[in-house]
């Protein structure tokens, strides 16, 4: 477990760029640097995840930990790649209020260090995961098809088509099954468990909510429903909660904005955005134990989904029909991530000339330097050119 901590702290504090671009991060550490893991696993990782509602690198993360040190591990995955931001964001809710701080140039550079860290992610898982004609080729119609469609829609979709062809083309290579890791009792009592909690949570809190009328219940209400019927995580997620905490006016519209463009400079992931809500709304609790409720509550769902589904995954990935279809679905990952390396990542991040060599230049450090040193050396060279 701590082992798990260190090495989730050290991603809390240097994966910039929103949840694909903690992807390559998570893969240069989790694949390439620790081997806790291969790329089939992580790729299969990728694909659950990116199916399931709320923030996706998030619950990558602690399915990663879960994989590598049990439940626990999971657990300290997930403090150790979420604490740095969140404490950040209660501590920026309770000093500088609805101070924006997204123009100033090292925010741009932390901008940039996600191109070419997903860009040599889109490389790596390439080559193991796509390296045939065929393979390519599937990688290539579904990057086409995420771009097309866009969204979560998009995603399902060329993960559907992965399946399908993997199906078709690559279920001789797989005629052979592997012996099946048989999940205890235990295991399936605490899936079963895990989702009637959710679904009594997703229930039950409305129904108190309305009945005691505490803020409590209705901002846990509130961030739970918002973690758990997001799909696509990240900055789908606004949308909800500025339903959740500016519609009731518990925040005002400028304070809201204020701390999006604050969460936009985080290392981590952008659900944290959720401890600066309840640190900096109005109704009592807030402060720090408002953060601390509502960072609970928007992320107990994923707890509750990964619960859920893990251990009917670990049971079912050893089948010879869901191993001839996880084949399409790790090719589709590859075209997934290339998509998403084109929009959001360089759509949002390369506006010029300029931004485009600075880019390349930081692909250039990262062959040399660790991605945790290339982060600072981005943010102080940017805030110099811009």
């Amino acid at each position: 477990m701590a082992e798990v901590f260190g090495a989730a702290l050290r991603l809390g504090l240097t994966s910039f760029g929103g949840p694909v671009a903690h992807i390559g991060y998570f893969r240069a550490e989790y694949v390439e640097r620790r081997r806790w893991l291969d790329e089939q696993a992580f790729s299969e990782l990728v694909a659950v995840t990116s199916l399931l509602p709320g923030p996706s690198s998030s619950q990558l993360g602690i399915a990663i930990g879960a994989r590598h040190a049990g439940r626990l591990g999971g657990l300290a995955a997930w403090l150790g790649f979420t604490l740095p931001s969140a404490v950040a964001m209660t501590l920026l809710a309770l000093t500088v209020g609805a101070a924006d701080v997204s123009g100033p140039g090292w925010v741009h550079g932390l901008e940039l260090v996600a191109v070419p860290v997903v860009f040599l992610a889109v490389l790596a898982m390439r080559r193991s995961l796509a390296p045939d004609l065929g393979r390519l080729v599937l990688a290539a119609a579904a990057a086409a098809l995420v771009l097309a469609v866009g969204g979560f829609a998009g995603q399902a979709a060329a993960l559907v088509l992965g399946a399908a062809v993997g199906l078709v083309a690559f279920r001789a290579a797989h005629a052979v099954a592997r012996g099946a890791d048989r999940s205890s009792g235990r295991g399936r009592v605490i899936s079963v468990l895990c989702v009637v909690a959710l679904v009594a949570l997703l229930v039950g809190l409305p129904v108190v909510s309305e009945r005691t009328g505490r803020h409590d219940v209705q901002l846990a209400e509130a961030m739970t429903r918002s973690g758990a019927l997001v799909f696509g995580g990240g900055h789908v997620v606004l949308p909800l909660l500025h339903e959740a905490v500016v519609a009731p006016h518990w925040i005002g519209e400028q304070e809201f904005l204020a701390g999006y463009g604050l969460a936009q400079a985080m290392p981590g992931p952008l659900f944290t955005f959720s401890a600066y809500l309840g640190a900096i709304e109005d109704p009592e609790p807030n402060g720090v134990p408002g953060a601390a409720l509502a960072l609970a509550a928007i992320f107990l769902p994923s707890f509750l989904l990964l619960g859920g589904v893990l251990p009917v995954w670990s049971f079912a990935r050893h089948h010879t029909t869901v191993r001839a279809a996880l084949t399409g679905v790790s090719a589709a990952v590859v075209g997934l991530l290339a998509a998403a390396l084109w929009d959001p990542v360089v759509t949002t991040s390369i506006e010029g000339v300029g931004d485009a060599l600075f880019a390349v230049a930081l692909l250039g450090l990262l062959r040399v330097l660790p991605v945790w040193a290339v982060v600072p050396l981005a943010a102080a060279a940017a805030e110099l050119a811009f």
